[in-house]
């Protein structure tokens, strides 16, 4: 099999189309002629994920994250992309990137955080523009089966994504005694879907990478939550993991052992 056959299905499965405007995503380096040794699974392109794909002897490596995002005026190896790219080349491993339209997907990126913290009757929070179905689009909301207490909730929260504790905005027009019943998130950076989630009636919205002010933008009338970027988008790489090992079943298909998030809480 060819590397151009497993890009394809990619294509076809997490549909680039759908990414937004500013992102990278698809086939970002590599020949699509090559034989197909397996693939590598990682939410970034880092040196540790490259040089796993070549102890392992993959050919593919997919990411969340594009590793080129904007502009490059030089490759050499004066620079840490530089370097990944002239390895990657010289093992010919191609590099894919699932971004932003994996997070459009109903059944990607916070799709499947909503489904690990037991919310029902979800739907889109933002829809595309532009785009025929309803089920493209940024975020997710949901509802709990029965209401919960605030500390209850993140607490389930904190033991679904790993961390120890997550930023939070003040209840001050909610009280002590506030619960959540409906619920907004959006994996990664989502502050510009505040205003959705209060549209829909959250009780809370879970997103990353808010600023101090962000917190303020609700008047306390829903929470807001702040549960890293890493944390609220690491089950992309099972997203991607399971979608080629069904597809490729007779080949080798890894999720990084050596890709931890950036941000360490201590």
């Amino acid at each position: 099999m060819k590397t151009g056959e497993v890009i394809k299905w990619l294509d076809a499965t997490f549909h680039p189309e759908y990414q937004e405007d500013y992102d990278n995503a698809g086939f970002l380096l590599g020949n699509s002629a090559s034989d197909y040794r397996g693939a590598l699974v990682a939410l970034d392109l880092t040196p540790a994920v490259v040089d796993e794909a070549v102890r392992l002897g993959l050919s593919l490596i997919v990411t969340h994250h594009p590793f080129i995002f904007t502009g490059v005026k030089r490759l050499t190896d004066g620079t840490e992309t530089g370097r990944m790219v002239m390895t990657l080349a010289k093992n010919d491993i191609s590099v894919y990137a699932a971004h932003t339209n994996l997070d459009n997907l109903s059944w990607g990126v916070s799709g499947v955080l909503a489904q690990k913290l037991g919310l029902r009757n979800c739907h889109i929070l933002k829809g595309m523009d532009g785009a025929q179905d309803d089920s493209i689009g940024a975020g997710m909301v949901g509802d709990l089966d029965e209401p919960v207490g605030v500390e209850v909730f993140l607490t389930r929260v904190k033991e679904v994504i790993g961390i120890p504790f997550v930023r939070v905005s003040q209840q001050t027009h909610r009280g002590p005694a506030a619960l959540v019943r409906r619920v907004a998130l959006c994996g990664g950076s989502g502050a510009e879907f505040i205003g959705d989630a209060l549209r829909a009636g959250a009780d809370i919205y879970l997103t990353a990478d808010l600023k101090y002010h962000d917190f303020q933008r609700t008047d306390g009338r829903m929470l807001l939550a702040d549960i890293g970027h890493y944390e609220s988008e690491q089950f992309a790489k099972d997203i991607i993991f399971r979608a080629i090992s069904e597809k490729f079943c007779t080949f080798a298909c890894r999720i990084s052992e050596t890709q931890q998030g950036i941000v360490n809480y201590i």
